[in-house]
């Protein structure tokens, strides 16, 4: 019971479960490293955005000692725009297998009647050359109707112990892959957060979850991040008219051997409260400069009787900051609060916090 729950809180955070992830791993396990790369280009940009917001609704106070102890979760959406939801690459591979395999039935009307010996002399020449190639069709998160096309120059290969094969340069479509995530409006995430101050106008923030199987095929779900802000405040003589603080962030999150993402932000916030302790509202905003990568690990599908080829490629999101501009609402021991982050991704954050 404890695993189950441990599980749909990992799904909750990534947005997509055990399912889309094993999914995403297939997709990309037909895909030449290029086109891979473009393919999970929108998702890396989307979950970096996504990770370094939601980290603060208002400045620590300029306090030497206090008491100030937060917990509850953060809510993160970035939005995929129409552009991100189909890709085009151009340039040189090496086949996949499945790349291959496609390639093989335009080539030849009767490859489903030929023998595995055969098929296996086929695809072991297409994989063994390098072509000239562009692949067009829908991202992670595009349609699943969709599928990708590769197109190359009309080419003849000389298969020893079969014959000549001859390419043909019209589209060829590569069955099965497709937009993992179906059409994907909004890349979600939550993720449990505690924060505890304040010492010398200094916050700890904290978010974790603990280590969890996703699945057999995948592995383990792991998630640690933290950050601090300080208050400069703190040392001036005279009180400032609003809070401020400076602020460092750092995560790192990895499902299993599927990939690792690493982000960290730093920046400066302001918040201003209007009301008493009990009742109140406070504006904030911010700037951070931040950075985001993804790590992708995974085998290559081969020929029978020949070993998966390990692949692995990193990948940065493209965000490299944000302006934060928020609103928060105390009620007695509850804190709500949302803002709009605006960057090369625009993000969504909200967040739930009991106080004590």
């Amino acid at each position: 019971m404890k695993k189950t729950l441990l599980a749909l809180c990992a799904s909750a955070f990534l947005g997509f479960g055990a399912v889309q992830a094993q999914t995403l791993q297939e997709q990309m396990q037909k895909l030449s490293i290029d086109a891979a790369k473009a393919y999970v280009a929108p998702i890396v940009s989307g979950f970096g955005a996504d990770l370094n917001g939601g980290w603060f609704h208002k400045a620590p106070s300029a306090k030497m000692f206090g008491f100030d102890l937060e917990f509850g979760g953060v809510f993160m959406g970035t939005p995929m725009k129409d552009e991100n939801k189909h890709f085009t690459f151009a340039g040189q591979i090496t086949p996949s297998t499945d790349i291959a395999e496609a390639m093989a039935k335009a080539a030849i009307s009767n490859y489903s009647a030929l023998s595995s010996s055969q098929k296996n002399l086929v695809l072991g020449a297409i994989t063994s050359q390098a072509f000239n190639v562009s692949l067009s069709g829908p991202t992670v998160v595009g349609p699943k109707d969709e599928n990708v096309t590769l197109t190359t120059g009309a080419r003849t290969i000389n298969v020893p112990g079969y014959g000549n094969v001859a390419i043909p340069a019209t589209p060829i479509p590569l069955e099965g892959v497709n937009g993992a995530l179906d059409g994907l409006t909004m890349v979600p995430l939550f993720a449990p957060q505690l924060s505890i101050g304040t010492i010398f106008g200094t916050q700890a923030t904290f978010r974790y979850l603990p280590e969890v199987e996703v699945n057999s095929d995948i592995g383990k779900f792991k998630y640690f991040g933290f950050g601090i802000q300080h208050n400069p405040g703190i040392w001036f003589p005279n009180p400032l008219p609003v809070d401020l603080s400076a602020s460092f962030f750092t995560q790192k999150l990895s499902v299993g051997t599927l990939f690792e993402t690493k982000t960290t932000a730093f920046g400066v916030n302001v918040s201003k409260r209007f009301g008493p302790g009990a009742l109140n509202i406070t504006p904030y905003a911010g700037f951070m400069l931040e950075s985001s990568q993804m790590t992708f690990t995974y085998d290559l599908n081969t020929l029978p009787g020949t070993p998966p080829q390990h692949i692995e490629f990193a990948l940065d999101g493209e965000n490299k900051s944000r302006l934060t501009l928020g609103l928060s609402l105390k009620i007695l021991f509850l804190n709500v609060n949302a803002d709009y982050n605006i960057g090369k991704y625009n993000s969504f954050t909200g967040g739930l916090m009991f106080i004590i």
